[in-house]
């Protein structure tokens, strides 16, 4: 390989978040699961950054707690037991570099304990106004299963609605993939 590989839409956020963050960021992990995003992005920004992990399940934070500290890295990161949906509680406007969402479960838990588009579309507008100018928002979605393909349609649906003025949006999907293969969105605040 040249080094660019057409992947799916997790190594397409990753790679995304890989470019853009910088130590000395601040970044925030909208769903934060098994914590690998959370890991990521606290390396990404380094000792000088900061990053804010959100999930409602107790056994996300222990995982992620647990993961973190065996890489050395809790203390750049603030582990929030809270819906995303409550991150301006949390986080000023216009304060971060970027921000991550990976709808869905938490990986290997139970499944009916998952995101829905009436608080995931609180969260990605409360996301888009915590983002500094240039900052990134990016959001991989599960379509494979009734309430991942309604995030889906309603979030392409308000995302294409933004404002060009004030946001440039990409949504990656593999036309050639199996029907509810991830899907990516990038937006990024002007």
């Amino acid at each position: 390989m040249r080094g660019f590989e057409l992947r799916s839409a997790r190594f397409l956020a990753s790679d995304c978040l890989q470019r853009y963050l910088k130590p000395g960021d601040t970044a925030v992990d909208a769903t934060m699961g098994n914590g690998y995003d959370t890991l990521m992005l606290c390396e990404l920004v380094g000792d000088e950054g900061h990053v804010y992990a959100f999930d409602v399940q107790q056994q996300a934070l222990e995982n992620t707690k647990k993961l973190l500290t065996e890489s050395g890295c809790i203390g750049r990161a603030q582990l929030i037991l809270d819906g995303h949906e409550h991150m301006c509680s949390y986080v000023s406007e216009n304060t971060v570099d970027a921000v991550v969402f990976n709808l869905g479960w938490l990986p290997g838990s139970d499944k009916s304990v998952r995101t829905h588009w009436e608080t995931t579309k609180q969260a990605v507008l409360q996301a888009l106004e915590i983002l500094k100018p240039g900052g990134i928002c990016v959001i991989c979605v599960y379509p494979g299963h009734d309430e991942g393909a309604e995030e889906l349609a309603k979030l392409t649906e308000m995302l294409a609605d933004l404002p060009p003025q004030r946001f440039n949006v990409l949504r990656q999907t593999f036309i050639n993939a199996s029907p509810g293969s991830p899907e990516c969105f990038i937006a990024q605040k002007q």
